[in-house]
């Protein structure tokens, strides 16, 4: 507990006013402190995170607060009402982490809802819910679960997140890519020049300062904060969250399809820039204190085991990856594809994800990543002549590819969630001609504008790859309903982004059956 005392000593050694310091315990912040809402995170089956950050002046410097540590009161009840308080406590808000908190909750029943709430200053703030996981292996029947992600603030609004919101879940995996890292003049949705709905506030994010400014900005939208105080959120990061196409120490940002930027900050200064971008992300998001960036690297693959139903593990593609082959982008494969030496999740995580895997003990082996697993032929059109691949994706390294296909092989029902794409599909994961698992790729929240039913040539990218079963290019979110002789996942998508205001609907739901290998669609 902090006391008062503790409070105006701390803020008198960091050169405040004793005025200033009781004007804003007395409860006279500038504006409400915790205008960027509440969230949970990271859920066990006796407890979670619980996440804010005081920011009167969210744009401001520092958020407009002081430079000095501030109590943060803390409520858990098992009711909306919290007239049954079962957990509370003060946490230090410290201005080196922008005034956040996370608060690592424990000793709660397994498998139920909570209420929690934050105080500073005589404020209160929003109201939060997270439920606890069921215990570690319990007879479980049923799971609900909610997958998003890339939320280009300027490409549309957020309304897809207020639809979630409304979702009965057990929690939401976010695969990454939660702010984008610079501000377009135009955007090319339908084939045109628009402007975007609406405009970052900085052109480009360099330091820490520019970081937090852009989770800032993101978290001011209502309908975001609807959904982080609804659901304990797993959350990723992806590369938006400091550079397009970034992987290890490695900026790799292109001027053109082909053409590196010879301006690209080298390894070395890249990693200040990645240090500045992590501490940002880990201030913004509620996750426990063993993903601290230490050294611009974060310990972000971890597992969840939800009864003994589905262990899921969250793997991390981005930090122990080599540079992608042949320069990057969409293209044909080269030699650097089949390079049998090639990382994609370091020998370290590779090593931790087959001891994970190998325990058993659940029904359902789900893999939540990043980047589309499948190796698919990328044209969509008749005079396209050569395959082409994403070379960002595990298809730009196979060696390591068919290493895992081959894991995955080897376990029950193993299914994998991904992101990136800003368009909704799944298939088949095929090894030697043998279904290993399935893959659901979730769709954008907003990155890519209001989209359309199909993109211009799908019919032919689903020709070329028989593993595809479903293609669609609107926004939205997947929610995935598990029981113990099926997963479905549901793609639910909303008719347009360039309004606040949007409608919902089940476009389609691919199942796979326990022990039969294969997606198959239903309507």
């Amino acid at each position: 507990m902090v006391s008062r005392r503790h409070f105006l000593a701390t803020a008198t050694l960091a050169g405040l006013s004793a005025p200033a310091i009781l004007r804003a315990e007395g409860g006279l912040f500038r504006d409400f402190p915790f205008s960027l809402g509440v969230a949970a995170g990271d859920p066990s089956s006796d407890g979670f995170v619980i996440w804010t950050r005081l920011a009167p002046e969210p744009m401001a410097p520092h958020g407009g607060m002081p430079l000095a540590p501030v109590p943060v009161e803390w409520e858990v009840a098992s009711d909306g009402g919290f007239r049954d308080v079962v957990a509370k406590g003060t946490e230090l808000a410290h201005p080196e982490l922008a005034h956040s908190v996370h608060v690592e909750v424990g000793g709660l029943k397994s498998d139920r809802p909570y209420y929690y709430r934050f105080t500073a200053a005589g404020e209160r703030s929003l109201r939060g819910r997270a439920r606890t996981l069921p215990a570690v292996g319990a007879s479980v029947d049923t799971l609900k679960f909610g997958v998003c992600g890339c939320q280009h603030f300027e490409s549309g609004f957020f309304g897809a997140y207020r639809h979630l919101a409304r979702e009965d879940l057990a929690f939401v995996y976010h695969y990454g890519d939660f702010i984008y890292e610079y501000s377009q003049d135009y955007l090319f949705t339908d084939g045109l020049p628009s402007r975007p709905v609406r405009k970052n506030a900085l052109r480009n994010l360099i330091d820490l300062s520019d970081f937090r400014t852009a989770y800032s900005q993101q978290l001011g939208d209502i309908d975001l904060q609807a959904a982080r105080s609804s659901h304990a959120f797993l959350s990723s990061f992806d590369d938006h969250e400091i550079r397009n196409d970034w992987v290890s120490d490695r900026d790799n940002w292109k001027l053109g399809l082909d053409a590196e930027d010879p301006d690209a900050p080298p390894p070395e200064v890249f990693m200040l820039k990645k240090q500045a971008a992590m501490q940002a992300w880990y201030e913004h998001m509620p996750v426990r204190r063993a993903l601290l960036p230490r050294g611009g690297m974060v310990a972000l693959n971890r597992e969840l085991r939800y009864g003994n139903l589905v262990s899921m593990q969250l793997l991390d593609t981005r930090q122990y990856r080599d540079d992608q082959p042949c320069g990057d982008g969409f293209k044909p494969a080269c030699p650097g594809v089949f390079d049998k030496n090639a990382q994609v999740l370091g020998k370290a995580q590779e090593a931790w994800l087959a001891k994970n895997l190998g325990e058993g003990g659940a029904r359902w082996n789900a893999i939540a990543q990043q980047v589309t697993m499948m190796s698919l032929d990328r044209r969509r059109f008749p005079g396209e002549k050569q395959k082409i691949l994403n070379l960002d994706s595990w298809a730009g390294y196979e060696a390591p590819r068919e290493r895992m296909l081959a894991r995955l092989g080897g376990v029950n029902n193993a299914v994998v969630l991904t992101g990136d794409e800003h368009q909704n599909f799944c298939g088949d994961l095929i090894l030697k001609d043998k279904v290993v698992a399935g893959e659901f790729v979730g769709t954008s929240i907003s990155s890519g504008g209001d989209g359309s039913d199909k993109r211009p040539g799908t019919d032919e990218w689903l020709a070329r790859n028989p593993e595809l079963k479903f293609a669609n290019d609107q926004r939205g979110y997947m929610v995935c309903e598990v029981g113990r002789e099926a997963w479905q996942t549901h793609f639910m998508v909303v008719d347009k982004v360039s309004t606040p205001v949007n409608t919902l609907s089940r476009r389609a739901t691919g199942v796979i059956e326990n022990g039969v290998a294969g997606i198959k669609m239903s309507a």
